[in-house]
């Protein structure tokens, strides 16, 4: 079917409500990338498979929904009920018989599978939206995680989907949807924060043709997976910011980068792309506006370099994914050297709602600077990971206490890495400081692409720091010399000191040619590539000085400066020795254990497996 006017998509949306709703009862599975690798796909079809034989009145396959990322890995899989939003946490295949004996049939809770606050064991949550991780929350890029089926593209339409669309081919003037983006304040959420409005308002001014326009889904850092969950579960969010932009730019094709690493986002992509051909959303003659814009899905390869812009766009022209100096930008000869607008999924994802809601309700939200909400992936030692979304502004106690429920095991809280592998290490002493682009790049580290990893007392900064180092100089594309080598002298040095055998000599050589990089490097992935030991030996000199110095790691996590030694709290269970790599272990059952310090290799492997407390780190 192709809706071939404004009318016929409002009688289509109404359609599409009607169905939406006459599903009074959802069960809701998520099948983000946590609960699937959990096996939430298997949950989904036993729910699938027993309602069909038990035949339910009000209860069919139907009722179960699959959805992208719901937010809460920490707890996955999980299973929602609507609409009354009973949160059901780590749930397993054998649960699914009683979710539908007990909850759709007797309207029971199942209290062993609810989420209970790790701080007041007694208390547990039925309604998902009071809990904390859920509660502070404003989602606007994240609106549809957890709600609408991907795969359907009548999910998004009854959510409101296109409507943006609608109005901006028919209500509104290119230069009004550029001014209207202008205004709401959005900056590029990719990481450079460039003011998303200016960006678009430039290519439109270019005086040449075709204009492309290009969404970045190449998702490289350690530990963010904001962008894989929008295209994996609502990506015709992203396709409806693409076509709003190309219909204001005046571009009529476009591309959305991939990265290898996420299959699951091709598919939904593809599918998306297509159910919005079919209906005439994307391709020749948009809603019968005469607007046509169409768009292909191109791979990475898997290259961290490639999330770079203009290496990303060698690499969609099918050249060597690699940078170029940027004294021409690529708004101007972007993509085959024509004007291109390059943002990312998040950014994309946003632009409906502001043109829906309007830029005063965007900038309403956020700080003065730093308009609107940002979504992170929250991972580390904090005991609630997963993916969320909070407005500009919010401190990173706030963050990590209230969303993240605090550290876990209730550790110290050490430091937080923002920005990924380009971004840098804040220590305790900044936890107050609000979310936003200039106060993080102001204290020594950046948004970045919106990786959040939380690190306890038992972090090594300088281990930390060589790992990333580590990272960079493997991902390196090595066009220019600061950078392919400068790195590399970093990575040495670097490695020099986690065992014991630097000098302060060492150290102040790291930090000239640190600077050395940030001044020299070509694209913005080598200026930033030195931040990791910036940032650390910003905050924590003491830590590096301790292993130059004193040949000692604080965090107790350098291999060759540490020693593990079994204590009188050992009881011979023999676990520790079934583990052992290098059968340095020796003991008899039910008699104090000895290490072998000439054949242990500091592998960690027997403090993991002791339930004793029995293994001494020094």
């Amino acid at each position: 079917m192709r809706i071939g006017t404004i009318d016929k998509l409002d009688k289509f949306r109404a359609k599409c409500e009607r169905q939406f709703k006459a599903q009074k009862k959802k069960i809701i599975v998520c099948l983000g990338p946590g609960c699937l690798a959990s096996g939430s796909d298997k949950i989904l079809d036993e729910f699938k498979s027993v309602l069909k034989k038990k035949k339910i009145k009000g209860i069919t396959v139907e009722t179960v929904k699959k959805t992208g990322c719901h937010g809460f890995c920490a707890c996955g899989p999980l299973v929602v009920i609507e609409p009354e939003g009973i949160f059901y946490a780590k749930v397993k295949k054998i649960h699914v018989k009683d979710i539908i004996e007990k909850t759709l049939l007797k309207g029971e809770i199942i209290e062993k599978l609810l989420y209970t606050d790790p701080h007041k064991k007694s208390k547990k949550y039925t309604d998902y939206r009071s809990i904390p991780f859920y509660k502070y929350q404003t989602r606007i890029s994240l609106r549809n995680l957890g709600l609408i089926d991907p795969d359907e593209i009548t999910d998004y339409i009854a959510a409101g989907g296109y409507a943006a669309l609608a109005k901006a081919l028919t209500k509104m003037k290119p230069q009004k949807i550029i001014n209207e983006v202008s205004k709401s304040g959005l900056r590029g959420r990719g990481g450079g924060g460039f003011s998303t409005g200016r960006k678009w308002a430039t290519c439109a001014k270019v005086d040449d043709e075709p204009r492309f326009v290009i969404c970045n889904g190449d998702e490289g850092d350690p530990g963010a997976f904001m962008d894989r969950c929008i295209m994996e579960g609502d990506p015709h969010s992203i396709l409806e910011g693409m076509i709003i932009c190309a219909f204001a730019v005046g571009s009529h094709d476009g591309y959305i980068y991939v990265r290898e690493e996420y299959p699951l986002a091709v598919v939904n992509l593809q599918r998306a792309i297509e159910a919005a051909r079919e209906l005439g959303l994307l391709g020749e003659n948009i809603l019968g506006t005469g607007f046509s814009y169409d768009i292909k899905i191109i791979r990475g390869a898997g290259a961290f370099v490639c999330g770079e812009s203009s290496a990303l766009m060698k690499s969609v022209a099918g050249e060597i994914g690699e940078p170029r100096a940027k004294y021409i930008r690529s708004v101007v000869k972007g993509v085959y050297d024509k004007p291109t607008v390059l943002n990312n999924v998040e950014t994309f994802a946003t632009v409906p709602v502001i043109i829906e809601k309007g830029s005063k309700w965007f900038a309403s939200i956020g700080t003065e600077k730093s308009a609107g909400t940002k979504a992170f992936s929250l991972a580390g030692k904090v005991r609630n990971t997963g993916l969320i979304e909070v407005p500009m502004g919010m401190t990173l106690r706030d963050i990590i206490y209230k969303i993240g429920g605090g550290i876990e095991e209730d550790r110290q809280f050490k430091a937080v890495q923002t920005g990924g592998p380009s971004g840098g290490c804040l220590p305790e002493g900044k936890i107050d400081l609000p979310v936003d682009f200039d106060t993080l790049t102001k204290a020594g580290s950046m948004m970045g692409s919106g990786g959040m990893i939380v690190m306890d007392e038992r972090t090594c900064m300088v281990e930390l720091a060589r790992y990333f180092l580590d990272f960079l100089v493997s991902e390196s594309c090595g066009k220019c010399v600061p950078c392919r080598e400068g790195l590399h002298q970093l990575l040495i040095l670097c490695t020099k000191i986690t065992r014991g055998k630097a000098s302060e000599n060492d150290l102040d050589l790291m930090e000239k040619l640190s600077k050395v990089i940030q001044v020299g490097s070509l694209c913005g992935l080598g200026q930033s590539g030195p931040n990791p030991f910036m940032s650390t030996v910003q905050y924590f000199r003491d830590e590096y000085l301790s292993h130059i110095t004193d040949c000692k790691c604080p965090g107790r996590s350098c291999r060759a400066l540490i020693t593990y030694t079994i204590n009188d709290k050992c009881n011979g269970c023999v676990a520790c020795i079934s583990v052992c790599p290098e059968k340095a272990i020796t003991g008899e059952k039910k008699k104090l254990h000895v290490i072998d310090q000439d054949k242990c290799s500091q592998c960690g492997s027997c403090e993991v497996v002791c339930k004793y407390d029995a293994i001494d780190i020094t």
